[in-house]
């Protein structure tokens, strides 16, 4: 049982509020920073520190965020039928705060690097605790949803209605201010590189920031104890709700033969155990319920925006000139539109719409708001195109890839035999990747200046192969490269690898990331640069250090970079694409963004209202239960369909998407042509109005049975 409140008299209050509703509103602005922070880097973690690939990422995420709307149920139960508010708070964000700290000592790469090479040697430790951790975040925040605000509401006398609204207002004002700044700032220290062994992405910093954040809000909600007012729990509706209908169910069962005549409503043949209120008010849940079935699916779009289109980004070019935009900060683009277009749509688009006589009303609006999510993926499709056509073709099993580096001060000419192709190289350039079957391909001829060569060629399929041509006093030099790169750099990092064209040997550095000594015409491995800067080269050569500056490196590219001349402390050198950078822009991503927020706007916030106002005033619980539960059913939907449909194109899930929510969109509207508004008030007043005439009636009754028996 919750303990009564331990407050003597009246509670401090603050500008005609009570003091205790500032800590429940700094505790849910550190909350939400805590989940959404963690949330927003969530996908990546699951990608390039686990190394999960796409499918996998996407469904232990939507997972999760589905396992986050369905614990709020049983938190509820938890605080209406055995701790209370107050207790179940405390209780669940301990175990909230243990899960973030756990999530950030599993992203910690030194944990099982024992050999130290930046990477994991025991993966399954660092999943095992992930795991953990989520579970224990999932049931932390879900537990502590449906009880803050309803806690922060208990704390308001009933003549403070005015400022219970206000509170409300400023509540939902910290959760959009938390999830936005945190959707900006965990991102960022995502992107810086920590480690003690090696430096990696800071996962743990990124992780680590909001569990501190949790902790903070525990604290706060803690400090504030002695001033809040805590109701005991009255036992949950949605028990007596749940048992009400399991009853007409067993009822009606039990009284399935004909002999036994028929109700009005199947709820009715719970009238032997449950009151006519109750009964009543069930029917009135029960149909808004209803309602609810087609609406899992526009939260199964909408909830993609932190994993199909988060790893969209992460194949664009974050660059907005001096700010560099991580893949996971375009989320942040949703929570800054609410703020934009709340006020926007309630001031002046409803008012224009009702001036044009045009009867916009809820469920009209929520069919408007499944239409625009499903034109969001759409828009998604598109740019999902745009970026496929800038994608690599990296060659099949049985083919090969050749690209051509002249590094002489000759053009050269390759003719691949038989008679395949010829080609022409300028003086210090490089051609493209060109595709042979490799069973075809024997020889090359090339020809540079007065001098030829043939080479015989034996190539493994499914390979690419960099073959540098030097026209030199003794004849043509020619040097294979195995370009070991199956796909494009990720997370917008870029490859870098050198080859030394000078007659001596040189020691090369660019940045802090040593390639080593190269010998003459010899080529280093790969490695890898965060994209969008310049790093400094420098070439030592006979012990005279030569330096220049490289140019901007794009996001997602490869290059091979030619030392040519070392002439004072001056560097020359030349630049060969290998995979060419991202070069769609993340703003692209905005007009679906855009779209999808319009959708939420008049989809999400009038869904809650029209329930509110379908609602019997004891029964909000269950419908806010109900609107959460849609929240999961539309991940679990995610898995399902994005395991189903095994598309290898990914515009073509964002399409099947947009048809599926298409398809549910007519279905709803036809639902919400057929449905009949109920006022709730007249209702419940009409229960009020018989149940005072039953009273009078048994009031009566009992004065006649008295009356007999005192005459008797």
């Amino acid at each position: 049982m919750a303990a009564k409140s331990k407050s003597k008299g009246k509670s401090p209050s603050c500008l005609g509020y009570p003091l205790s509703i500032f800590f429940i509103v700094i505790n849910e602005f550190c909350e939400r920073f805590s989940y959404y922070g963690m949330r927003a880097v969530l996908v990546l973690y699951f990608k390039y520190f686990l190394q999960w690939d796409d499918n996998l990422s996407t469904a232990i995420y939507h997972t999760f965020v589905a396992l986050c709307y369905l614990t709020p149920i049983l938190g509820a139960l938890i605080a209406d039928s055995w701790l209370g508010k107050f207790k179940t708070i405390v209780s669940l964000s301990i175990v909230y705060t243990i899960g973030q700290v756990i999530m950030s000592v599993s992203s910690i790469n030194d944990l099982t690097d024992h050999n130290r090479d930046g990477s994991p040697d025991n993966v399954s430790v660092h999943i095992a605790l992930s795991m953990i951790g989520l579970i224990l975040i999932a049931l932390g925040t879900g537990g502590i949803k449906p009880c803050v605000s309803a806690f922060g509401g208990d704390q308001f006398e009933d003549h403070q209605e005015k400022q219970r609204t206000r509170f409300f207002s400023i509540f939902y004002l910290s959760i959009n201010a938390g999830s936005l700044l945190s959707t900006i700032i965990t991102p960022v220290l995502r992107a810086q590189e920590c480690g003690i062994h090696s430096k990696q992405r800071c996962y743990p910093l990124a992780f680590g920031v909001p569990a501190a954040l949790m902790a903070v809000a525990l604290v706060v909600f803690i400090v504030g104890s002695r001033m809040y007012k805590k109701v005991q729990p009255q036992g949950n509706i949605m028990i007596q709700v749940s048992k009400c209908i399991g009853f007409a169910i067993k009822n009606r069962f039990r009284h399935r033969s004909k002999e036994f005549p028929k109700r009005e409503h199947w709820l009715d043949w719970a009238s032997e155990k449950y009151d006519k209120r109750l009964i009543a008010q069930t029917k009135m849940v029960l149909k808004v319920l209803f309602l609810y079935i087609p609406l899992p699916m526009f939260w199964a779009l909408f909830d993609q925006q932190g994993s199909r289109w988060t790893l969209q980004a992460t194949t664009m070019d974050g660059n907005f000139g001096s700010i560099q935009i991580q893949p996971d900060q375009m989320q942040t683009v949703n929570p800054i539109l609410i703020i934009i277009m709340v006020p926007i749509v309630d001031a002046l688009v409803y008012p224009l719409i009702k001036k044009c006589k045009f009867n916009f009303t809820p469920l009209r609006k929520i069919t408007v708001g499944m239409f625009l999510a499903s034109l969001a993926f759409v828009a998604a499709a598109l740019v999902q195109v745009q970026i496929d056509k800038t994608l690599p073709v990296f060659p099949a099993a049985g083919q090969s890839q050749i690209k051509i580096i002249n590094l002489g001060t000759h053009g050269a000419t390759v003719h691949f035999e038989p008679k395949l192709q010829s080609v022409d190289v300028m003086s210090m350039k490089s051609t493209g990747y060109m595709t042979f079957e490799t069973s075809q391909l024997q020889s090359l001829n090339i020809a540079s200046g007065n001098k030829t060569t043939n080479e015989t060629v034996r190539l493994p399929g499914g390979s690419r192969h960099t073959l540098g041509v030097k026209n030199t006093a003794t004849g043509i030099y020619v040097k294979w490269l195995l370009d070991n790169v199956t796909s494009k750099p990720e997370e917008g990092n870029n490859l870098i690898r050198f080859i030394n064209n000078l007659p001596d040997a040189v020691n090369v550095t660019m940045g802090d990331t040593s390639f080593g000594t190269l010998t003459p015409l010899s080529a280093s491995n790969y490695n890898l640069f965060p994209g969008g800067r310049k790093d400094k080269i420098v070439a030592i050569r006979n012990s005279n250090p030569c330096s220049v500056t490289s140019k901007a490196f794009g996001f997602g590219s490869a290059y091979t970079i030619v030392i040519n001349r070392c002439v004072g402390d001056t560097l020359n050198v030349t630049y060969s694409e290998d995979i060419p950078p991202n070069t769609v822009h993340m703003a692209w991503q905005i007009p679906q963004y855009f779209i999808l927020t319009c959708a939420e706007v008049v989809f999400s916030v009038t869904g809650l209202e029209f329930s509110y106002s379908q609602a019997p005033s004891n029964m909000k619980a269950v419908l806010q239960a109900g609107w959460l539960l849609t929240v999961a059913v539309g991940n679990i939907i995610v898995l399902i369909v994005a395991g189903a449909s095994k598309l290898s194109e990914q515009w073509a899930e964002y399409v099947l998407f947009a048809a599926l929510l298409l398809a549910v969109c007519i279905i709803f509207a036809v639902m919400a042509y057929f449905y009949t508004y109920t006022d709730v008030n007249e209702i419940e007043a009409q229960l009020d109005e018989e149940e005072k005439k039953q009273a009078k009636k048994d009031q009566d009754v009992y004065e006649k049975q008295s009356e007999a028996v005192s005459q008797m």
